[in-house]
């Protein structure tokens, strides 16, 4: 799966056919979306300024931003960012993949970024790619919360909703060569703390 098929899949998906809590209802999916707010603020800084990239509908960017935090919503899906648009005006939104996360930042630097249900539907090259991009729009201290799984049997997905898992030494060798430190947490995604290379 290339980053391009990934997105324009995305982007012309069902909305119910995206998150599974959306079958339940859109209260639960929406109060999933707060829940995972709630567990994120208990790693990353209050106030911090932070950027949720594939953001999607805001799911979790628009609580996160009644928690107080500054939220950047970045996708490259203008569909999502519409539908996040209709329940947010006040949101800043950014539609970019994860090469054009510099050019709106410019010299500026996240305190925080978490990428939640993106780094598992993309190849391991592709993923290792957004990993830098995201890691580089991070100030050095700052906190990255990244979906980015360890198997005892890794594999690379092979769909668009597909999963990639790693081994726990890819993950490890990845880290020491992007500047990432893992850090202890009971999130269900990694945590790391971003760290200068060498």
């Amino acid at each position: 799966m290339t980053a391009d098929s990934v997105i324009r899949a995305w982007d012309e998906a069902d909305p119910a056919a995206i998150h599974p809590l959306r079958r339940v209802s859109e209260d639960a999916y929406w109060e999933s979306g707060r829940a995972q707010a709630d567990m994120l603020a208990t790693v990353i800084p209050a106030g911090a300024k932070v950027l949720d990239f594939g953001c999607g509908d805001g799911r979790v960017a628009i609580p996160m931003a009644g928690l107080g935090f500054e939220v950047t919503a970045v996708d490259s899906s203008p569909r999502m960012l519409d539908r996040l648009a209709e329940r947010a005006t006040e949101l800043t939104t950014v539609q970019a993949d994860a090469d054009g996360i510099a050019k709106h930042l410019g010299r500026r630097r996240v305190d925080a970024v978490y990428c939640l249900a993106v780094l598992i539907h993309h190849s391991y090259a592709d993923c290792l790619h957004i990993i830098e991009r995201l890691r580089a729009a991070t100030k050095l201290g700052g906190i990255l919360v990244l979906d980015w799984p360890t198997s005892e049997t890794p594999s690379e997905a092979d769909s668009w909703i597909g999963v990639t898992t790693w081994s726990r030494e890819q993950q490890a060798d990845a880290c020491a060569r992007i500047g990432l430190e893992p850090v202890d947490s009971d999130l269900p995604w990694g945590v790391y703390r971003a760290v200068k290379v060498g």
